[in-house]
């Protein structure tokens, strides 16, 4: 698959975690706390500015996704590999409270993440 481009929703930020498959994989499920390969693109929700590409990088990233931010933990699990999804995450589900020490804390971001393997 191609690198998507993200349409932001409209309205307010959301308050919690926001899951919409775009395409529904028909491979292998991405399981709690496993190990995952993804590609994956995240904007900021409130300007739309790209912050990480994992295209843009040309290459796929392999994680635990017990060492992501909660709203990867939450939202990747029951993902089929060949699917594509986007979460849009509130700060208390990626890095925190505006202060918190990350360059992307206080923020809302919006994902979206192909899985290749899990």
């Amino acid at each position: 698959m191609e690198k998507p481009q993200i349409e932001l929703p409209v309205g307010p930020a959301p308050e919690d975690l926001v899951i919409s498959d775009i395409i529904v994989g028909e491979g292998a499920e991405a399981r709690p706390g496993g190990e995952v390969e993804v590609h994956y693109v995240g904007v900021d929700f409130e300007t739309g500015e790209e912050f990480d590409s994992s295209w843009d990088r040309g290459q796929t990233s392999q994680f635990p996704l017990n060492g992501l931010i909660a709203g990867w933990q939450e939202g990747i699990p029951g993902m089929k590999v060949g699917g594509r999804r986007q979460l849009t995450i509130p700060p208390e589900a990626a890095y925190g409270p505006e202060g918190s020490g990350h360059p992307l804390s206080g923020r809302t971001l919006v994902f979206i993440i192909d899985l290749i393997s899990a």
